[in-house]
Formats: structure tokens, C-alpha cells, sequence
């Protein structure tokens, strides 16, 4: 049961940052496909910016952030999958493409590089919006995902440096280690600070016990 309500309560929380309005970079060295795709989008609710190169796609990434990027994958210049890995070399934008080609090898490049999904022109808005939807949403539980990371590994890393510190205070003080932990825990409430802090700064020798 746990566990079914943790995933009910992350679906939520990926439905909520699905259905906000989405900020998306339209990227096509082609200026018809680039302004009618982009025209298109702003139509059914999309916040878009256009850029008309690889390049201008990086600039425009330095200047501002996004939900999702949606790449030309061959353009002169930089390509768009090669803009895709600068920006994300930087920060982390979602991305999908846009190819006039459906090929193997082409398709197995843009999932290398990380695209969340693959589209061949030519493409209108009824394609390219569950498309989006889709990709907004892995995106999103890909977030929760890395957030939820995070979160272990500092409660694992917390727990060790506690679990250390306590041997360090019963090694010192010649305490059993109810009474050590007993002496971080009264040490930590006396002076208002977090267990944990205490204890990093004991293993790191910057306090003593």
C-alpha cells in the first residue's frame, strides 16, 4: 500500500508540472517550417521562442531557461543534436527532434545523445503536441527521479558520517554507544543544531565531541 500511494503521489506531482504552461525552444534552420511550427504551438497554449541555428539555440539557452527544446537534427552550422549536448553541457534542457530522415543510425544518435523523442517532417501541430506531452512528462518524472536521488544519498551519507561519529564519541569519551549517541543527540539540542551537522564536523575534526 506504501507504495502504491508514493506513486500516486509523484504522478501528482508530474501531472502538475505537465500541465503548467510549457516554455519550449523551436530550433529549424528553415524559416517556413520554424515560424509555422512555432505559430502553431503559441496557438494551442505553448510559450515559444524560436532560434534559426544550432548556434542561436546555445546563446538563447545562456539567456534563459526552458521545459523542452525541440531541435532540427541536421542544420548548417551545428547540428541539433550537437546544440542539445552544449546546452546540456551547461544546464538541462529536455529535448526532442525533428528529421527529414527516418533512419536507424539516425535514430539511435538522438537517443544516444538523450532526445526524448523523434519525429520525422514534415510534422504539424496534431503531431508534434502528444509528442511534446509525452516528452514533458518523462521529463518531468526523470526531475522527481533525480531529486528523490539526491535525497538518499544525502539521508545514506548523513547516516554514515552519524554512524562514524558515534564510534569517534565512544572511542574518546569510553562510552557505550547508547550513551554515545545519547551524548551527540544532548550535544546537538543543547546548542540547536542538526544531528547531522554535529556529526559532520566531528568526522571531519572540526569539533570535538
Amino acid at each position: 500500500m506504501a507504495n502504491i500511494q508514493v506513486s500516486r503521489e509523484v504522478n501528482r506531482e508530474v501531472n502538475r508540472e505537465v500541465n503548467r504552461t510549457a516554455r519550449l525552444l523551436v530550433v529549424d534552420d528553415d524559416p517556413l517550417i520554424l515560424v509555422t511550427l512555432a505559430r502553431g504551438l503559441r496557438r494551442v497554449g505553448y510559450d515559444v521562442v524560436e532560434a534559426q541555428s544550432g548556434e542561436e539555440a546555445v546563446e538563447v539557452c545562456w539567456q534563459a531557461s526552458f521545459d523542452l527544446g525541440i531541435f532540427d537534427l541536421r542544420m548548417a552550422g551545428i547540428s541539433g543534436i550537437e546544440a542539445a549536448r552544449r546546452i546540456n553541457s551547461e544546464a538541462r534542457l529536455p529535448f526532442i527532434v525533428l528529421s527529414a530522415y527516418d533512419e536507424a543510425k539516425v535514430v539511435d544518435e538522438a537517443v544516444e545523445a538523450g532526445a526524448l523523442g523523434y519525429l520525422v517532417k514534415p510534422v504539424d501541430v496534431r503531431q508534434v503536441v502528444p509528442a511534446i506531452e509525452a516528452a514533458l512528462r518523462r521529463a518531468a518524472e526523470m526531475a522527481l527521479l533525480r531529486e528523490s536521488e539526491i535525497r538518499l544519498s544525502t539521508a545514506l551519507n548523513q547516516t554514515r558520517e552519524i554512524s562514524v561519529a558515534i564510534g569517534l564519541v565512544m572511542e574518546r569519551l569510553k562510552l557505550s554507544r547508547e550513551a554515545a549517541f545519547e551524548h551527540l543527540r544532548s550535544q546537538a539540542r543543547s546548542q540547536r543544531r542538526k544531528l547531522a551537522e554535529l556529526a559532520h564536523n566531528i568526522v571531519d575534526g572540526s569539533e570535538e565531541p
